[in-house]
């Protein structure tokens, strides 16, 4: 009879970021094993807290699926004569494989009937199996950084110090850095250091909860949402939304106690993001806005604890002598760093490492600020003066006191430092946006000024990196140069720079080789490459076929927003009735001239009515082909190109390309090439899937 499996491992804290990441690939692991065991089992939940990551798996059968091979022997034509009789092939066979002739099955393949053998394995108990599992289920969560502790060779995010394993009333017994399974759980660290004995699921989750832990994230998520907006409404403010933060005290808290606790007024003459920041980063408290004014704070906070404690004032009086402190030193910070000009810190960038054989933070400027410079003469002439003036001045916060204790602040606090030493608003602004996006799909610089300067710093950091050999593997990308590409990427298309994506590769080459030997051919291959990589998972996100985007970043994945329109306007006309045979066309024509050269067509060399149709049906739509095409209007080009489809069709019923008169022979694949060439114009329809 099916029972319940209850799985937990008991740490010490285990820092927020990781618990989440570690409850999705707990119950994925989970998942593979026991399908890899041949375990069939019922419904799979996982939990974790900062000291327990969980599972509970109902119905889990009491052995696996038993094993069934069938062992492959002679056709069944040779395996019996015209009586009926085993054949030596068969008798062989059985033999062979240790059975009666008797027991021999049939079995159906591709290229007829065979005999064969079937062999049943009996699976195991599921008690026998459940140590091995579980234990391989906890070595393999990744974690970004595991520890060892003790004497030990165990690797696990932190040391282990329960294991609770129970599949129905019976204990799994294994072993993991020393520490035992049992049937034993522990309670929040506050209320009680006593093991808790417990039966089943339902009777864990009830003795935790008796001691003040709430093992459902989703729970306490709830519990922290509704706790904010009661503290909040209770002096008439609103949360300020943070959703990452909501998730880091999720995930910090086994039994989350939101308090609501004040700060005096004075302090909110800083800038407000320097008190979110001073809230947020050490302390991780959220803090009020005004409800009919959003962005102008209170002077409130609130804090989720962790600690049940019968007086809760006491807990906020403390934090709210933390922040005391932690405002006063943002204070003491924040009036140091105005007593010096943004303008004359750029300087002080001369002492700030960026990488050991890329130089200094300033030397990075004054690459990039040569990029940026070139990239305005292009497309943003009239904003020049401010694009140079932003690539000066863009990193020189970086060596504030301000970004030093709060690196969240970086070009947030050079945003506002920028505005009080009267710099345009654009370069003020721009301070702050040349790092957008933040994230993979976060928000873009909407002016040219923030876009242009930051596609030079990430490029100028993508081909600096590459050049010296620190290449991103698997998913290591220690560097965020993945992000970094990504980011130039999204805002090329964002401001539709139709920039040459080789002549930006070799304008950051030319400014980093002042500083070090550069490969050139090697490094703008492998960036290039790098970049078009990104470019492709960007288009499969957007839920384009790999096919199509195939096709066309053969042909184009120099000019990334015509690259993105040909493949949009692609998935489009692919969808069209006349699509797959014109596609079909092109592909025969790509098959026949594979690798031969091409050359000029010699009219006087055309034989038969079907050659010179296509040479003529060429002809005529070669000129309106090219407008159009120039235009990159690639639907209307598609549909000039749809014209040759007959002649094409009509050509390959009619003549032989691969004769022995090797001028002939070349003539019709130089004609071939022609064509073909007009039609990878737009794409390589030779990479399309066609059905």
């Amino acid at each position: 009879m099916p029972r319940e499996l209850l799985f937990e491992i008991g740490t010490e804290e285990i820092p927020a970021l990781y618990v989440r990441h570690a409850i999705t690939e707990v119950k994925r692991i989970a998942v593979e094993r026991f399908a890899h065991a041949r375990l069939d089992h019922g419904s799979i939940s996982a939990w974790g807290t900062p000291r327990r990551l969980g599972l509970c798996i109902d119905d889990v059968a009491e052995k696996q699926q038993d094993r069934v091979t069938q062992i492959p022997g002679p056709p069944l034509k040779v395996s019996y004569d015209d009586q009926g009789n085993p054949t030596k092939a068969a008798t062989a066979f059985a033999k062979k494989q240790g059975v009666d002739v008797e027991s021999l099955e049939v079995i159906s393949r591709e290229k007829g009937d065979y005999l064969c053998v079937r062999r049943v394995e009996e699976g195991e108990g599921a008690k026998s199996l459940l140590p091995e599992l579980l234990h391989g289920i906890v070595m393999n969560i990744p974690f970004q950084k595991s520890m060892r502790w003790g004497e030990g060779e165990v690797r696990f995010a932190r040391p282990i110090h329960w294991i609770l394993a129970l599949f129905g009333s019976e204990v799994v017994d294994f072993e993991i850095g020393g520490i035992r399974s049992g049937d034993c759980t522990f309670g929040h660290r506050f209320v009680t250091q006593d093991p808790l004995r417990v039966d089943d699921y339902a009777s864990y989750l009830e003795r935790l909860r008796d001691t003040s832990v709430i093992v459902d994230p989703d729970e306490r998520r709830r519990i922290i949402l509704d706790g904010v907006e009661r503290a909040a409404n209770s002096v008439g403010g609103r949360g300020k939304a943070d959703d990452a933060l909501l998730d880091e005290v999720t995930f910090l808290t086994e039994c989350p106690i939101v308090l609501l606790g004040r700060f005096d007024e004075e302090y909110l003459a800083l800038p407000p993001e320097v008190l979110v920041a001073a809230m947020r980063e050490h302390q991780r408290y959220f803090s009020l806005e005004e409800p009919e004014s959003p962005g102008r704070l209170m002077a409130y906070f609130i804090v989720v604890s962790n600690s049940p404690s019968a007086d809760p004032e006491v807990v906020v009086r403390g934090n709210e002598r933390v922040l005391r402190a932690r405002l006063a030193d943002a204070r003491f910070f924040f009036d140091g760093d105005r007593s010096v000009p943004l303008a004359e810190r750029v300087e002080e960038l001369k002492g700030v490492v960026f990488q050991q054989r890329l130089g200094t933070s300033y030397d990075k400027v004054v690459r990039f600020r040569q990029i940026a410079e070139w990239l305005a003469d292009r497309f943003a002439a009239e904003s020049k003066t401010q694009i140079s003036r932003t690539a000066f001045l863009c990193k020189a916060d970086l060596v504030t006191e301000m970004v030093g204790e709060f690196p969240s602040l970086q070009g947030v606090i050079g945003r506002i430092y920028a505005r009080l030493d009267g710099e345009p608003e654009e370069v003020a602004e721009a301070i702050f946006s040349h790092y957008l996006p933040l994230g993979g799909g976060g928000d873009l610089a909407d002016d040219h000024v923030g876009a242009i300067v930051g596609i030079a710093d990430k490029i100028d950091t993508l081909v600096g990196y590459f050049a010296i050999g620190e290449i991103p593997t698997g998913t290591a990308d220690p560097y965020a140069l993945r992000r970094r590409a990504l980011g130039i990427i999204r805002t090329i298309l964002h401001k539709s720079y139709r920039v040459s994506m080789r002549e930006l590769i070799e304008k950051a080459m030319d400014v980093l080789e002042g500083g070090i030997e550069v490969d050139r051919k090697e490094v703008g291959a492998k960036v290039k490459e790098f970049i078009r990589l990104r470019l492709q998972n960007l288009l499969l996100s957007d839920g384009y076929a790999y096919d199509t985007i195939d096709a066309v970043l053969t042909v184009q994945d120099d000019d990334i927003v015509d690259a993105v329109e040909r493949v949009g306007v692609l998935a489009k006309v692919r969808e069209l009735p006349g699509f797959r045979d014109t596609a079909i066309a092109c592909k025969r024509v790509g098959n026949i001239i594979g690798e031969h050269p091409g050359g000029a067509i010699t009219p006087d060399l055309l034989e038969g009515g079907a050659e010179m149709s296509l040479h003529q049906a060429y002809i005529n739509i070669k000129d309106e082909f090219e407008e159009v095409a120039g235009d990159r209007l690639y639907a209307e080009a598609f549909d000039v190109l749809s014209r040759l489809r007959p002649h094409i069709n009509l050509y390959f019923d009619e003549v032989m390309v691969m004769v022995d008169d090797e001028s002939v022979r070349r003539n019709r694949i130089a004609l071939l090439r022609e064509v073909f060439g007009l039609f990878s114009r737009i794409a390589d329809f030779s990479k399309m899937v066609i059905e």
